[in-house]
């Protein structure tokens, strides 16, 4: 029997998110200024996504303390800033190891809804 994992946003309600919904959650907690969000599944897995409302960083751990995988946009030149995290701290990333903020919605639901990265988005493994 196949065991589909469940999904909640941690400071939000405990009621897990479905695909269908986590764009419009992740829209509306930027909308009001939160730009990091960090989800935990059923099974202990985490995915995070931090954005400057541009561009994103979603990161897929298999548990705390994992360095897990992130999705990347090789060969895309320069750096952004305005990756506002929950304690306050600004940081910048270079572009390739951040994916515009549609196609991280893109990812996001896909993770949401099946467990692992699309087919055709691009990833690094950290471990």
């Amino acid at each position: 029997m196949l065991v589909i994992e469940s999904w909640v946003i941690n400071d939000d309600s405990p009621v897990p998110v479905s695909s269908a919904g986590v764009v419009e959650d992740l829209q509306s907690r930027i909308d009001s200024g939160q730009l990091e969000t960090w989800l935990t599944s059923s099974s202990g897995r985490l995915l995070a996504f931090v954005t400057n409302a541009e561009r994103a960083m979603v990161v897929l751990l298999e548990g705390e303390g994992d360095p897990g995988e992130h999705a990347v946009a090789p060969g895309t030149a320069g750096s952004s800033d305005g990756f506002v995290l929950s304690n306050g701290q600004g940081d910048e990333y270079p572009d390739e190891d951040t994916v515009p903020i549609r196609e991280a919605f893109r990812l996001v639901e896909h993770i949401v809804g099946t467990g692992s990265w699309p087919a055709g988005s691009r990833w690094v493994v950290d471990r």
